[in-house]
């Protein structure tokens, strides 16, 4: 991946070096920064959903000149205290991974890996708490014309470029949209399947056991097994000068409209009646049965009204995905054409959910992470004390165990977990793991009554997965918290 490709640089540290104040005033450079408006609507049904807007943060404490905007939505699942606890910490988080004293391209290069650590710090030190919930994210980050998006879960940001073209920059971690992540699942050990009734019947969307929530990437989420990883998928990319407009809803506005649905039903319209449309939009065509959340983020020329976007050709081609044809996604909404971008230049993009590779020194400031400092949570330790990231690696040639960056033992506990090298109690993956009573309540808008499960020690206990463990366990005890948690949307 290339380093971004700006032309002007600003340092930190509460003031800029003398060296680039000169360069500033010999070749008159100066910082493009476009104008960003914005707009915010939801409806609640539930109470999760959660957003954080920060126009002009600064990269270092003193540094006015050199800023940028955060965007975030927050989709809770199972309680709000996940995606509260993300809001309050999740920018902090990145940042403390970024060096001081980066000039404005250093800082773009460093922003994907510095917001893979920040995610899995906020995971480690949500789950510290011993909080069982959890959250989608999705994360953007706007300095001048470049925008990085980071996301976990099913809540997704769109782009529509100023051509009128629509581009998908997050995506979409649910187990029946993703097949790559059920393999990544399932070669870890874990267990993917729908729900199981008397008859062989499957019921439901696809799901990860034990707990049976359907996305395999989130912020939380303890007590539903460790292949649930925080590990983003980032998408950095560079605007034209004309600038673009953002669309970042959860999935109540997801499971509703589609991308171009979203773009067309708002076209036009400033950002805060945009937001209110596509929100409404949402509403009419599905109802109200889950929080629908959306912010519309307007990238502008500077001293410029917002301009109009052209209407658009009805037909084919109206939706342009991602910048790859092999990384366009799809899912039972979106539509599925493909076709190569206009004038948005894709910087950065990567979706594994390997800390080694995420945080690899192959990239860009190779010298991002401290010798003596774990790469996720920050944590200075001793020498000797910390592990590589690639320790234990199977891969041969540059890669040795000696090799930076280094974890600390927690995080790399954590890492070797996620990467199904670990799991709870030690030893091998159980087959079959018991319903917690506090996940249980994922599954309970889809359940039909109790009487059409498979009864514990029927065939159906052998059968393949672990759905047979659901039909069994829900039969006791869980299955009474179930019902009273009905009203939860089968989707967390």
């Amino acid at each position: 991946m290339s380093a971004p490709a700006a032309t002007t640089k600003a340092f930190g540290d509460r003031m800029v070096p003398l060296a680039v104040l000169l360069k500033r005033e010999l070749t008159n450079e100066k910082i493009e920064k476009p104008d960003i408006l914005t707009g915010l609507a939801n409806q609640t049904k539930k109470g999760e959903d959660f957003t954080f807007v920060k126009t002009e943060c600064q990269r270092y404490a003193g540094d006015s000149i050199s800023t940028f905007s955060v965007f975030a939505l927050f989709d809770g699942h199972n309680g709000s205290a996940a995606a509260i606890y993300a809001k309050e910490n999740l920018l902090s988080n990145v940042l403390s991974a970024i060096p001081q004293d980066l000039s404005r391209d250093e800082w773009l290069a460093a922003l994907p890996r510095a917001l893979v650590a920040g995610f899995v710090k906020t995971d480690k030190d949500l789950q510290d708490k011993a909080q069982t919930s959890g959250t989608t994210v999705t994360f953007v980050i706007i300095d001048g014309w470049v925008v990085t998006v980071a996301s976990v879960g099913d809540s997704r940001c769109i782009l529509e470029s100023a051509e009128g073209a629509v581009y998908s920059l997050s995506a979409d971690h649910r187990l029946e949209a993703n097949e790559q992540e059920v393999e990544r699942i399932t070669a870890s050990g874990g267990e993917v399947g729908r729900l199981n009734m008397i008859g062989g019947a499957e019921i439901g969307p696809l799901r990860c056991w034990p707990g049976g929530l359907c996305l395999s990437r989130s912020i939380g989420d303890m007590d539903v097994g460790e292949f649930i990883v925080p590990v983003p998928h980032v998408k950095q990319v560079k605007l034209s000068n004309a600038g673009g407009r953002l669309i970042i809803s959860s999935d109540g506005v997801w499971d509703a409209v589609t991308f171009e649905m979203a773009v067309s039903c708002s076209r036009g319209l400033p950002a805060e009646v945009a937001a209110a449309q596509i929100v409404k939009e949402a509403v009419q065509i599905k109802g109200l049965h889950d929080d629908i959340t959306c912010i519309v983020v307007d990238i502008l020329p500077q001293e410029k009204n917002p301009p109009l976007p052209p209407p658009k050709k009805q037909g084919k081609g109206v939706f342009k995905s991602m910048f790859r044809r092999k990384s366009c996604e799809s899912t039972s909404h979106s539509d599925r054409e493909c076709s190569e971008p206009d004038l948005v230049e894709e910087i950065f993009e990567e979706g594994s959910a390997m800390l080694a590779r995420r945080l690899d020194t192959e990239y860009p400031i190779c010298n991002m992470f401290k010798l003596f400092m774990c790469a996720v949570c920050q944590v200075e330790f001793k020498p000797g004390e910390g592990t590589s990231v690639h320790a234990g690696s199977l891969q041969t040639g540059r890669l040795r165990p000696w090799d930076g960056p280094f974890l600390c033992r927690s995080c790399h506990a954590k890492k070797e977990a996620m990467e199904g090298k670990r799991f709870r109690g030690g030893g091998n993956p159980p087959a079959l793991l018991h319903l917690l009573p506090s996940t249980s309540c994922h599954l309970a808008a889809e359940l039909p009554p109790p009487s059409l499960f498979q009864p514990p020690g029927t065939a159906a206990e052998t059968n393949s997965r672990c759905r047979p463990a659901v039909a069994s366990h829900l039969s006791g005890g869980a299955f009474g918290f179930l019902l009273a948690a009905g009203d939860e949307e089968q989707e967390k």
